[in-house]
């Protein structure tokens, strides 16, 4: 009990201490806020134009609601109990739902049908310890839908059709030759598809109709973008879109005869890939492209929708998405976003040219004063530019402040501009937040892609101790109080930070990072299979190397205090790879804190662990950068456990 009691009364010191230093910032935004459910999220509009679909909170629960358009009768019709529904769209014919689930966060989905009159609910993949992907869905073939399943072999997924009246599935591609993904024309024909050779190359296959043998199409080498590939069929089904960085530094859109080969550029940027494309619902034409420079950017192909794109733009300053439309497409749905307030959904009705406010998915953030995202440039210690985002708190000097460097995941991803709720919610405590899109990141062409090449814990790592210098250099950090975290690749971003470089970071979070680059390769998900070329090609493929890139055998020199939180069902970061360091660091007598989530997988989805979690890491970092925090409290249905 006198534990419980100095533990308590060392809580309210840190927070009375941040209160002081930090008087200036604005009203502390409470956790649930930033970080529990959306209010109302992801609307979509049946293609009949009838009805509203949205995402909301069924009992603390994500479910998918509906409402006749125009009236204001809004009731739920899916029922999930657990971890909330997060990917949904509408069946062709409106009457039905269709949403993916997995269990427990193993990212083994089932696709699932609710019928919206009844409620009831059916599995349509009914298989155990299989994963479906949905191939496509056609306007033209209402009551089909193509999934592919590896029930047949782990590694691989067959394309099976699906009967959305009967349920009856029937395979209608085998996939023999070990396809990473497959792409339809527009007859619902499976006519295209990808494969990653050993080499980590990859070669476009194509056909002339479902009945036909495979061909080669295409083959791009090791050192293409990693998010090129089919991006659809133009309307007459005789040309392939694809995006490729072939002759060029960045993903281009590009658009080839199947006959003859003839390749045309349709859209480019000189410093970045394509991000995106917009084509008609029905028609099938390509109407717009869009590119994430500092923002995201479109470029229009067809001029029949300009008008409508020039009217978005004046609607409200934030970068604005088509996220649904009907058949007829008379009806948009439009989301925007911001970098200082919530993501706003409006309708946009095109023959009126007018866009009407549905929601805003969290109302209450707009009595909160927030920060603002820049975009920032620096050079790296071999001269290379590095792109990332800067946030910083409001209502206090830019100067000699504490820092959090966040290191996003993947590490083939990058951060964008728009709000993001830990940039907010680190800024609001008092913190600079600096996202850096290191070498390696996406979205800037194969130079910045392929300079990270066999780089994790080394020039990658380098970016962000640069970053950091940077930010310091400039005024912004003070250098005695920066952190590193991040998630997947982020969480070993920050092992390798306080085990390879320990006098540069005062503390670290680690969320479901890997810690040993041999044993992660070797736990993956057997259907990544296709391509685990890219991981050897880009990480590295010796036993001996992958060790000196390992954080876990350098264990013994963290110094500095360190957080780690991980999902037990975790299929991509195996909990083993938390487990091995946490207890090389507890037999080194390293300060290591561990929470173990019992119900997720590759990252928190249930909103009482993330505001465990959340709760843990501000207390945390408090601790060690002193920054403010609210406290914990009593947080009901967590699954956390401290190990």
């Amino acid at each position: 009990m006198k534990r419980h009691l100095r533990l308590a009364a060392g809580a309210v010191f840190l927070l009375l201490c941040a209160t002081q230093a930090f008087a200036e910032l604005p009203t502390l935004i409470p956790r649930d806020v930033l970080f529990g459910n959306p209010e109302k999220a992801g609307p979509q509009i049946s293609p009949d134009g009838k009805m509203l679909a949205y995402l909301a909170p069924d009992n603390g629960v994500l479910n998918v609601w509906v409402r006749t358009v125009g009236q204001q009768d809004d009731r739920v019709v899916t029922s999930d109990k657990k971890r909330g529904v997060r990917i949904y769209f509408w069946q062709q014919d409106s009457k039905h739902i269709l949403y993916l689930q997995d269990e427990g966060g193993n990212e083994n989905w089932h696709v699932y049908q609710t019928d919206l009159a009844t409620k009831e609910t059916r599995d349509l993949t009914p298989f155990e310890k299989v994963q479906a992907r949905i191939v496509a869905v056609d306007p033209k073939f209402p009551d089909v839908i193509l999934i592919g399943i590896n029930n047949r072999d782990p590694r691989l997924h067959d394309v099976h059709r699906v009967d959305l009246k009967s349920g009856k599935t029937e395979m209608i591609v085998e996939n023999k030759d070990g396809m990473e993904s497959f792409a339809v024309d527009n007859n619902l024909q499976v006519r295209a598809a990808k494969k990653v050779l050993p080499d980590g190359s990859t070669e476009i296959f194509v056909r002339d109709d479902d009945k036909s043998p495979w061909r080669s199409f295409q083959k791009w080498g090791p050192d293409e973008v990693v998010n090129g590939g089919i991006a659809g069929f133009s309307p007459d089904n005789k040309k392939l879109w694809l995006i490729s960085s072939v002759d060029a530094n960045t993903g281009r859109l590009v658009e080839v005869d199947i006959a003859t080969g003839k390749q045309a550029v349709v859209a480019e940027d000189k410093q970045y890939d394509v991000g995106g494309a917009m084509a008609h619902p029905t028609r099938r034409t390509l109407e717009a492209v869009r590119f994430v420079r500092a923002r995201s950017e479109w470029q229009v192909i067809d001029k029949a929708i300009k008008a409508d794109f020039d009217a978005l733009r004046k609607v409200r300053d934030g970068d604005f998405n088509v996220t649904s439309r009907d058949d007829a497409d008379k009806t948009w749905l439009v989301s925007y976003v911001m970098d200082n307030g919530p993501a706003y959904y409006y309708t946009y009705d095109r023959p009126s040219k007018k866009a009407t406010l549905l929601f805003s998915n969290r109302p209450a953030l707009e009595k909160y004063t927030l920060a603002r995202m820049r975009p920032v440039s620096f050079q790296a210690r071999d001269g290379m530019t590095i792109h990332g985002y800067l946030t910083l708190p409001v209502g206090v000097p830019e100067k000699n402040l504490p820092m959090v460097l966040n290191v996003h995941g993947g590490p083939w991803g990058r951060d964008t501009w728009g709000l993001s709720s830990e940039a907010q919610w680190l800024a609001n405590r008092g913190y600079a937040v600096f996202q850096v899109n290191f070498r390696a990141s996406t979205g800037y062409g194969k130079a910045y892609l392929n300079a990270g090449d066999r780089q994790w814990g080394a020039k990658m790592h380098d970016d962000l101790i640069d970053a950091k210098n940077w930010a310091i250099k400039q005024g912004y950090a003070d250098p005695k109080k920066v952190a590193i975290y991040g998630g997947s690749y982020g969480g070993y971003a920050t092992l390798v930070g306080l085990a390879f470089t320990p006098e540069e970071f005062a503390a670290g979070v680690d969320i479901v990072g890997p810690s040993n680059l041999n044993t992660l390769l070797k736990s993956i998900p057997p259907y990544w299979g296709p391509i685990k070329a890219v991981f050897t090609k880009r990480m590295g493929d010796t036993e001996e190397f992958l060790n000196s890139r390992s954080p876990l055998f350098k264990a013994d020199k963290i110094t500095k205090p360190l957080l780690i939180a991980q999902g037990a069902n975790d299929p991509r970061v195996n909990i083993k790879e938390s487990d091995q360091i946490v207890e090389a660091m507890r037999k080194a007598n390293k300060p290591v804190e561990y929470i173990v989530f019992t119900d997720e997988g590759h990252g928190f989805a249930r909103p009482a662990n993330r505001l465990f979690f959340y709760a843990k890491a501000e207390e945390f970092l408090a601790k060690y950068l002193g920054g403010r925090f609210e406290p914990a409290g009593e947080i009901k249905g967590h699954a956390g456990e401290i190990r």
